[in-house]
């Protein structure tokens, strides 16, 4: 999914669930800020303090650079969460393993995250944990059918049109996005360019397919079977899931029921989906803002910003600077309000989130992935 959907539907949804917008708006930043959390490192700050920061991105994501993207650590905890369906519990089986890696949309791997998530409910970056923790599950219907790693389970053999024919326009432009890359070319200069020998990480044989609302479309999958792939019901379940994720976080109570989402409401939802087709995410995202300065869904208007870089970016506003992590021998300035900022404790809530992904979480479905 897109900035449209992580920073304003997320939005949206958590007031729905009875946050206020103060809360809402930590949520719905940090779960956009997970795409946009590229540096890592420490950090030396002037005082002689040092603050250590992994990232949740990569800093362009480009399909062709299968190496820069074969990072666990990143897109299993923050991207391509793994359903855990398989059979045993440890399968001795590599093919039942990556089976278990399948992202698969509200899994049980998916639930226990959230149900972890609301447990550190407490916790000084909780509303931060709780915007990461809502992009990965969102994801989780996104990036359904598609692994977190390299694996021959993200080839795609065609892309159809709903008739059942090769898409050719769809198939063109994969074809043509992965033939520019020159580096490509002179690293293997008998590299095929049909789609059908592009096995990245993740969706990347079909590139952002997956990420736009409005789409309708089918592929053959690496079985060679056909999957149908309805985004803008995708995209609604996603956000009627989220709803409930989010009033359950709010009373905290992980099996609480929330009062039901208004037909009116989803169906306004829904037709944003699909009537807001623009290919560009950031030209989708002002039309969700523009909706909410009118009012949506029976909320009062509302002005939402987002800034990744700039004089109001949560770095900068943390750091004074939006520049990537400080070359090792640099300092940065220290302020007395750093251990509070949005940013420090969305960083704190990173690293927390992935630590119990990746050693609790799927651990207990038996995944040991990195």
């Amino acid at each position: 999914m897109q900035i449209d959907f992580h920073h304003t539907v997320t939005y949206l949804m958590a007031r729905l669930a009875g946050f206020e917008h103060d809360p809402a708006r930590i949520i719905a930043h940090s779960a956009q800020y997970v795409d946009d959390a590229t540096g890592q490192g420490p950090i030396f700050f002037n005082n002689n303090a040092i603050y250590d920061h992994i990232a949740s991105a990569h800093k362009m994501v480009d399909y062709r650079n299968f190496r820069a993207l074969a990072n666990h650590r990143v897109w299993i905890p923050f991207h391509f969460l793994p359903s855990g369906e398989g059979q045993g519990a440890l399968p001795e089986s590599g093919e039942d393993f990556l089976d278990r890696l399948v992202c698969r949309p509200n899994s049980v791997v998916a639930q226990t995250m959230v149900s972890a998530c609301i447990r550190d409910r407490a916790e000084p970056w909780a509303l931060h944990r709780l915007g990461i923790t809502m992009h990965v599950y969102a994801d989780t219907w996104a990036h359904q059918g598609f692994v977190g790693i390299d694996s021959e389970r993200n080839r795609v053999a065609s892309i159809l049109d709903f008739s059942g024919s090769t898409d050719l326009e769809k198939n063109a432009y994969v074809r043509r996005y992965f033939k520019g890359s020159w580096w490509e070319i002179l690293k293997n200069k008998c590299m095929s360019w049909f789609i059908e020998e592009v096995s990245p990480v993740g969706h990347g044989a079909v590139l952002s397919f997956p990420d736009r609302p409005f789409l309708q479309w089918r592929y053959r999958d690496w079985r060679d079977q056909e999957v149908s792939r309805d985004n803008p019901s995708d995209f609604l379940a996603a956000a009627t899931h989220m709803h409930q994720a989010l009033y359950r976080f709010r009373v905290g109570d992980d099996k609480a029921t929330p009062p039901p989402l208004e037909a009116a409401h989803l169906a306004t939802i829904d037709s944003h989906f699909r009537t807001f087709t623009d290919e560009d995410g950031t030209a989708r995202h002002r039309l969700w803002l523009l909706a909410l300065e009118k009012g949506l869904c029976g909320l009062p208007p509302v002005q939402l910003t987002y800034a990744e870089r700039g004089a109001t970016s949560w770095k900068e506003l943390a750091l004074g600077t939006s520049d990537e992590t400080p070359a090792s021998g640099t300092e940065a300035v220290w302020s007395k309000d750093f251990p509070q900022s949005d940013w420090k404790l969305f960083h704190d809530a990173l690293q927390r989130h992935r630590q119990v992904v990746l050693s609790e979480v799927l651990p207990r479905h038996g995944i040991i992935a990195a």
